[in-house]
């Protein structure tokens, strides 16, 4: 499905929902707020974009100089078996692998603001042996989809707001928040694998996904054994010293290399803040039509006929008062974080809704932001099977995130 049909969506059914209420209900404050709502989203779009411009300018400086020092050629020498098989149609020496596998590295640390700016940069370089420029490739669909389902071992944000607020304990959603964005990355592996027809039993794909899954239990475990201050100390330390040590290892790589270091930055901050640049109206457009929907009330009546259709099917309703994050999630970030400190608000933040808000609200990525962001960096427009397969992934990881939370806190 094409962006604009989405975006075109988002706007009729705003438009649909706001006349009913005026002309039936007599609701003259609807059209007024979809307005203001929409006005608030074009700024909050701009502003995020200038946002973004530091750390893009930033990391893409960063690799250019690790893309000097020769980082492609030793992050794809340790995961090129792997690789290969997940895009086989970028070339052997593709220079982006090392953006890609830095950015999902930061997205499993929680650590947004530097993981976009790689992303982008591994989008763009997949741009360049794109047969058909204007339509996404099968390579930027695999990228994406593992980028919109999320997967976190360290949900940074999610446990500082809980703590803010007067949690008991913020790291209790640790466990099922890990667990949650593994089932969505997983399913989004598979399903785009399905799509492109990649043999998921290939031995060498299995033993790299075996050898994550024992990774990811390891930590669990290990995490589980500390105490709140002390998993907090551990995320804010080994984040950081991560990505230090990545800038310093790539200057170390370029110097080793006789390159002129500061030069190499330069060349590619300007990349960065020309793709910044780029982004805007992509972003904007997007972040409008959410508004128009989320301010139409559309969200509000898709939440009461859920609620409606599981009490009539016997089902346990407790987790209706979070669906409002779930629903939010793959439409925006800043949306979701606030329906998630809404239901903290309304229900309190160790009750069930609550903690199964935080764990959802770390649990995948912005479906719908990521696509505008790096796809509309490189000027895609048809986006195939992309968004198909990043809901499967967002749902997944959610239905995941509800079964968990009854598990762990119910």
């Amino acid at each position: 499905m094409a962006l604009n049909y989405i975006w075109v969506g988002f706007f009729l059914i705003a438009f649909a929902i706001g006349l009913v209420r005026l002309i039936f209900m007599g609701d003259t404050e609807i059209f007024p707020a979809m307005f203001n709502n929409v006005m608030d989203m074009a700024k909050t779009g701009f502003d995020i974009s200038l946002g973004l411009t530091g750390a893009m300018t930033l990391w893409l400086g960063i690799m250019k100089i690790g893309e000097k020092g020769g980082i492609v050629h030793i992050f794809y020498k340790l995961t090129g078996p792997l690789l290969r098989r997940l895009f086989p149609s970028l070339p052997p020496e593709s220079s982006a692998f090392a953006p890609m596998i830095m950015n999902v590295s930061a997205n499993m640390m929680g650590l947004d603001n530097a993981a976009t700016p790689l992303g982008l940069q591994a989008m763009k370089e997949m741009q360049k042996v794109n047969p058909h420029p204007d339509t996404a490739s099968d390579a930027q669909i695999m990228f994406l989809v593992l980028n919109t389902s999320g997967l976190t071992i360290l949900p940074i944000n999610v446990m500082v707001i809980r703590a803010q607020m007067g949690a008991a304990d913020p790291s209790d959603i640790f466990i099922p928040t890990l667990l949650a964005t593994y089932f969505a990355t997983l399913a989004g592996l598979i399903i785009v694998s399905i799509y492109q027809r990649i043999n998921l039993f290939n031995k060498v794909i299995i033993a790299y996904l075996g050898s994550l899954t024992a990774f990811i239990m390891g930590l669990i475990w290990y995490l589980s054994t500390l105490s709140k201050s002390e998993i907090a100390v551990f995320s804010s330390v080994a984040s950081n010293f991560i990505l230090f040590s990545t800038i310093i290892f790539f200057i170390i790589l370029a110097m080793r290399q006789k390159q002129n270091v500061y030069e190499a930055f330069i060349e590619g901050a300007k990349e960065g803040f020309g793709i910044a640049v780029t982004i805007i109206p992509y972003l904007v457009a997007m972040l409008v039509a959410i508004g128009a929907f989320r301010a139409s009330g559309a969200l509000d009546y898709l939440t009461d006929g859920v609620a409606a259709f599981f009490h009539l099917l016997g089902i346990n309703t407790d987790f209706v008062p979070s669906l409002p994050t779930a629903f939010m999630r793959p439409l925006s970030g800043s949306g979701a974080r606030g329906m998630m400190v809404e239901t903290i608000n309304a229900y309190g933040v160790d009750s069930f809704a609550g903690r199964l808000a935080s764990v959802m609200q770390g649990t995948t990525e912005t479906t719908f932001y990521v696509i505008a962001v790096y796809f509309g960096a490189v000027n895609i427009r048809k986006t195939r099977y992309a968004i198909t397969c990043g809901l499967f992934a967002d749902m997944v990881g959610l239905i995941a995130a509800i079964l968990l939370s009854y598990l762990f806190f119910h």
